[in-house]
């Protein structure tokens, strides 16, 4: 049995009027043991035609001032209100879409809350719940297996709650599949602000590890292998990312940086390869006929970089000749001057000392710089490039090396076994590196990730970015553009291409209207909290396709914790209040400060 609450009385394309009765005006009512929810704005309602019940939502409603009924000396106006189709139940299940549309004098008909709830149940298995329905405040399950499966928008202003949705989505699918999922799927979270950084989202600790990243004072002191994050040294020597790394021009530049991964190629699997070739450079400047002065500067470098206080002395005490020409040592405390144009010199002054360094417990960094170094004398000597247009270059890897040595230890191990779980938390970190790092990360994991997958991939991995307009902006005027274009062009292709490798995005952001197009509109699924911005609003709108006209309208006034969810994994969308979590070690680090509390104010 059912509750008639009025009928149909006009329809004009999708919109449906309503005549309603009286006693419907009730906030709640119960009947046979069920409970229904009074007609009002946001509410759901059915219509009987035939065998099905339409179902629609209430969008409006009015006094018809035109018709009015006299009932003991009293005027009753005639109540309507505007209806849209968004489905129907057949046979008690429901069907997004629609197949009929109602006629005039069907009659309309209350649901009860588990007819409600199944609306938004569908292909959930009841399981997977981070809140309940904002206006009928009952719990929702989201169907999480169509939510992980797909690229994820989490927006909203400061404050609206968009940390805590992201924290309850994935502590929900950890709390109720962790297990599960070891060895079957990796999780990396890029935390710019370390909300994250302590007991968040995993159940069991011992699958999470943190990266503590910072290139301050800190990192210098107390940073070890253990704190920095394992680079494959694949993807340090590399042509593409060192001339994006150091912001090398295409003409000059990048064929540099390219000579020395391909010199380097040559060396790997030979013993004291670089050991050997170091020494042969030397020669080369100094026992080759044709001196340059400016050599000793690189030399210097190089000897500085393989930590060799022998011969970092010794380079010290050369100098140039003018006289002759050519290098010189006045060695007082030896047989009197030195000069090195022939064999004979060099091997007796120069050799042994060149003989005593080590270059196996070399940092990758620092191998980096005296390669650089050794291709710069090499390529004057030989005429090949003009040492200013390559002084820049030396410049810029001098800074950035000190920043990425800091966050970053190389490893000749191409697979780096990481936790279930794995934080990069870059609050300790300045800004250029907080750049670099993101896209280092999503280069490695993509391309790892795509490389190991069969045809059909049988792991999946998903990228997490928390304040994700920090890299994907296209407002960014601090940097080089190649650089930012390089990055957007290296998450628009995961977004457009990584689902079919299993890879999956979720980005979290209080301005979404920052983040690139193409990003945005590749995004399956959203949680949209409150959002004033007249832009923000703006993309939404001309973004989210399944986004109704009344939800739309929700997205300035929500109140905190409350959000649309909408996407390709929901037939409708849903305004929910996500649960708060209460629990101090679960939260992010993001609560509000209370001023009350702080100044010790009752």
């Amino acid at each position: 049995m059912k509750i008639n609450v009025g009928e149909v009385v006009a329809v004009k394309g999708m919109q449906v009027t309503l005549r309603i009765y009286d006693e419907s005006n009730l906030e709640t009512l119960f009947y046979d043991g069920k409970k229904y929810k009074g007609v009002s704005i946001r509410e759901y309602i059915g219509i009987k035609r035939g065998f099905c019940l339409i179902v629609c939502i209430i969008e409006g409603e009015y006094l018809d001032e035109k018709y009015f009924e006299r009932e003991e000396n009293k005027i009753q106006y005639i109540r309507k209100i505007e209806v849209k189709p968004i489905g129907y139940f057949e046979q008690y299940k429901f069907n997004d879409g629609i197949k009929l549309m109602p006629m005039i004098k069907d009659k309309a008909y209350l649901l009860n809350e588990n007819q409600v709830i199944s609306i938004f149940n569908q292909g959930s298995d009841g399981s997977f719940s981070i809140g309940k329905m904002l206006k009928e405040d009952t719990p929702i399950s989201l169907p999480w297996n169509k939510v992980f499966n797909s690229h994820i928008g989490v927006f909203g202003n400061t404050g609206s709650g968009k940390s805590n949705t992201l924290t309850k989505l994935y502590s929900e699918l950890f709390n109720n599949y962790e297990d599960k999922l070891l060895d079957k799927s990796q999780f990396l979270l890029i935390d710019f602000n370390g909300e994250y950084t302590g007991n968040q989202l995993i159940k069991n600790p011992v699958n999470k590890k943190v990266y503590k990243l910072s290139t301050g004072r800190r990192a210098v002191n107390e940073a070890t292998n253990d704190n920095k994050f394992p680079l494959p040294s694949s993807h340090i020597w590399n042509t593409e990312i060192l001339a994006l790394l150091f912001q090398a021009t295409a003409n000059t530049q990048t064929p540099f940086l390219n000579r020395i991964i391909e010199k380097r190629a040559e060396h790997v699997g030979k013993q004291d390869s670089l050991k050997n070739y170091i020494i042969s450079t030397f020669h080369l400047c100094f026992v080759n006929t044709a001196q340059d002065r400016e050599a000793l500067i690189q030399l210097k470098v190089i000897a500085k970089n393989l930590k060799s206080d022998a011969l970092i002395d010794k380079l010290e005490k050369i100098f140039w000749y003018d006289n002759k020409n050519k290098f010189a040592c006045d060695n007082v405390a030896g047989p009197g001057w030195e000069f090195y144009e022939n064999n004979a010199g060099f091997n007796q002054y120069l050799r042994p000392i060149l003989n005593t360094i080590n270059t196996t417990t070399l940092n990758p960094f620092n191998e980096l710089i005296i390669r650089i170094n050794i291709q710069l004398l090499r390529d004057l000597l030989f005429g090949h490039i003009q040492f200013e247009h390559i002084q820049p270059l030396l410049k810029r890897v001098e800074s950035a090396i000190k920043d990425l040595d800091k966050v970053f230890s190389i490893t000749d191990n191409n697979e780096v076994n990481f936790k279930l779980l794995s934080v990069i938390s870059l609050r300790d970190c300045n800004q250029k590196t907080k750049k670099i790092i993101p896209l280092l990360l999503a280069k490695m994991f993509y391309q790892n990730h795509r490389d190991t997958v069969a045809i059909k991939p049988d792991k999946t991995l998903h990228f997490i970015i928390d304040e994700a307009h920090n890299i994907l902006s296209q407002q960014s005027t601090r940097e080089h553009e190649s650089w930012k274009d390089y990055r957007l062009e290296m998450f628009e292709e995961i977004i457009k291409e990584g689902r079919k490798f299993g890879m999956f995005l979720t980005l979290s952001s209080q301005r979404p209207a920052d983040i690139s197009p193409t990003i945005m509109s590749q995004l399956h699924n959203f949680f949209i909290h409150k959002l004033v911005n007249d832009r923000d609003l703006f993309l939404i709108d001309n973004t989210i396709s399944t986004l109704d006209k009344m939800s739309k309208s929700l997205i300035p006034n929500l109140s905190k914790g409350s959000c649309v969810v909408t996407g390709a994994a929901f037939d409708l969308p849903i305004v929910m209040q996500v649960d708060y979590l209460k629990n101090e070690e679960s939260r992010p680090y993001s609560d509000d400060i209370d001023l009350n509390r702080l100044w010790g104010i009752d």
